[in-house]
């Protein structure tokens, strides 16, 4: 069989890695949208490193876009198969990918309004996807639980493990047999972190021959958790008490959102929560909050505990949900000292661009970092020291402070990762790092070799491996 890496190869966003058995069968797995402004991405997400009308099936570790975001132009292409998943990541796919169309067509309009203004009518261009290719592709999943071997042809079983990186994500495992021989063969997807809020521990997989695993913080370690809640109350007071000023959190409306609510609350009900309004202002985390509720099967005993005591973990009496643009647009307006969680996470998509625009030149307010960006969007640029931001085409100076922790975020540190996969030392032939910074997987792979993992890979977009 072999292997080819058709995404998220020596980046972050992006997944997609297409397998292909000695019979012809061509597995897919994720298939992801690629996030940020490199001019060497530009063309990725509307080409493709194969034919979708050749993939036979495809496999979905998790909902975030970066690795589902493509599945609506997959089937817009000639993609037939089915997409296998948990039944939560397809539920969360159910209203993620018709928001991701919605901010294709939106932005597919405002560019080719600025494309006749200036005369350039040959020059239109198509939104990515549409709604109803969304309703299309939705059709084409088919869901799994956790733990237990299901067969998708007579070559091939698949077990989804638990990998406590949001809601419905998974490891995927591949039981393979070609040519009388059977083999294992592991997709880690992204490797969640064990003792966080809400979801349970990662699940180790079984062990594997190859693996693809990820490296997002392959060079670094996170805070932990009295610290990471200490060091929130602080900021939270500095900026809402001290300097009158908004704290605002870009935040990703799976996961993320639900989790900073959730230690809020907890924050709250212990008096420990500064008195200030904490608004979410993001109408997908509205939704998906709702989703988390319709899936228990996914959280871990301490949610379950705390549910006895407050039967409203996403909710208390100084958080509002805003759906309508105009509370939205009266949350910028406002000086009011508070507190306001908005999407996208990487800042480049939705209602954080416009808090971003009125708040980011004002020296009261706190941007607050909680997770991964990717280069050349504005999330990593503020990370990276940015001394100006351009949004909506004008530039705006970086008067707030910005804050950064990284302890939020849903994606293991190196020592998380390395444990995850610890068992997989004695069976495995080959192991591929993806999902990373180059800088970041040479690391995490020196990292591996000094505990003894053995040959380690780290593909390049394109790239095939015969395995």
């Amino acid at each position: 069989m072999k292997i080819k890496f058709c995404g998220a190869a020596r980046t972050v966003t992006g997944s997609a890695h297409l397998l292909t058995l000695d019979s012809g069968t061509q597995i897919l797995l994720d298939c992801g949208l690629y996030q940020g402004k490199d001019k060497e991405m530009k063309s990725f997400n509307s080409e493709w490193q194969f034919d979708p009308e050749k993939i036979d099936c495809m496999i979905l570790s998790h909902a975030h876009i970066d690795h589902s975001g493509r599945i609506p132009k997959l089937v817009k292409d000639g993609f037939r198969g089915t997409i296998y998943s948990t039944h939560a990541t397809r539920s969360l796919c159910s209203i993620m990918l018709l928001d991701s169309a919605k901010i294709q067509q939106r932005d597919a309009e405002y560019t080719n309004k600025k494309l006749l203004k200036k005369g350039k009518k040959d020059e239109l261009v198509e939104p990515l996807y549409t709604t109803e290719d969304v309703s299309e592709a939705i059709l084409l999943f088919a869901g799994y639980g956790y733990d237990k071997w299901f067969r998708i042809n007579e070559e091939v079983e698949v077990l989804f493990k638990d990998a406590g990186h949001i809601l419905g994500s998974a490891s995927v495992t591949l039981r393979i047999k070609e040519n009388g021989v059977t083999k294992h063969f592991g997709f880690s997807g992204d490797i969640g972190r064990p003792d966080r809020p809400i979801l349970r521990d990662p699940k180790p997989m079984p062990e594997v021959d190859f693996l693809i695993c990820e490296s997002t913080y392959g060079n670094r370690d996170h805070l932990s958790k009295p610290e990471e809640n200490d060091e929130l109350v602080e900021v939270i007071r500095a900026t809402c008490l001290e300097k009158k000023g908004k704290l605002i959190i870009p935040a990703f409306s799976i996961g993320r959102t639900q989790e900073i609510v959730y230690m809020l609350d907890r924050l709250e009900l212990a008096g420990r929560l500064p008195k200030v309004p904490v608004y979410v202002d993001s109408p997908l985390a509205v939704n998906a909050t709702m989703i988390f509720g319709s899936h228990p099967e996914c959280f871990d005993d301490d949610l379950n505990e705390y549910m006895l005591v407050d039967d409203n973990p996403f909710g208390f009496n100084d958080l509002t949900y805003v759906r309508s643009v105009e509370m939205s647009k009266q949350l910028n307006d406002s000086n009011e000292a508070c507190i306001v969680i908005s999407s996208s996470g990487m800042m480049n998509a939705g209602r954080i661009k416009h808090h971003t625009f009125h708040e980011i030149d004002n020296s009261r307010n706190t941007f607050l970092i909680v997770g991964y960006c990717a280069p050349h969007t504005p999330c990593g640029a503020l990370r990276e020291g940015a001394a100006a931001l351009k949004i909506f085409g004008e530039y705006k100076p970086v008067h707030a402070e910005i804050k950064i922790m990284d302890s939020f975020s849903a994606h293991g540190d190196r020592k998380e990762m390395k444990n995850f996969i610890q068992n997989q030392k004695s069976q495995l032939k080959k192991l591929f790092l993806v999902h990373g910074e180059y800088e970041s997987q040479e690391s995490f792979r020196d990292y591996l070799q000094q505990d003894g993992f053995g040959e380690i890979e780290i593909p390049e977009l394109g790239q095939s491996y015969q395995l």
